[in-house]
């Protein structure tokens, strides 16, 4: 009878999520991904879990970059680390809402929102998001 517990050759090494992000996908499963070299890695990305469609997630730590960016597929739960980060959304409207966390504090930036950071100092966040279809803009 199979076990219901991994095999030892099932056990991955440790990762370091900041470089190596991870893919939740469906079944339960836990992929690490390879290193993410920037904007360019959601299309490769895209095309590696385009099976768990917008029901994947992708879990990753970033340091933040002057850049917007929107998720289409689902809503992106950020949650402060380290330091202090003031989420900003852009609405409908075109008007914005800031939302300032500390650590351990979390928000969501819903599904189509176009979303950046600003950060004073230093400060490190984690995301769980639904990676397909991300877009970027310039600030």
């Amino acid at each position: 009878m199979p076990s219901a517990y991994p095999r030892q050759d099932d056990l991955v090494d440790a990762n370091d999520l900041s470089t190596h992000p991870v893919h939740l996908g469906s079944g339960g499963k836990a992929v690490p991904q390879p290193p993410f070299t920037g904007a360019e890695w959601y299309e490769s990305y895209a095309a590696r879990v385009t099976a768990d469609g917008p029901d994947g997630r992708l879990v990753s730590v970033y340091d933040f970059s002057e850049d917007w960016e929107m998720h289409p597929a689902g809503d992106e739960l950020v949650v402060c680390l380290e330091g202090e980060i003031t989420l900003i959304q852009e609405r409908l409207d075109g008007s914005f809402h800031a939302e300032t966390l500390r650590p351990y504090q979390y928000a969501v930036n819903a599904a189509g929102v176009w979303h950046t950071a600003n950060v004073s100092g230093s400060a490190r966040a984690l995301f769980i998001t639904s990676g397909l279809g991300t877009e970027h803009r310039s600030r």
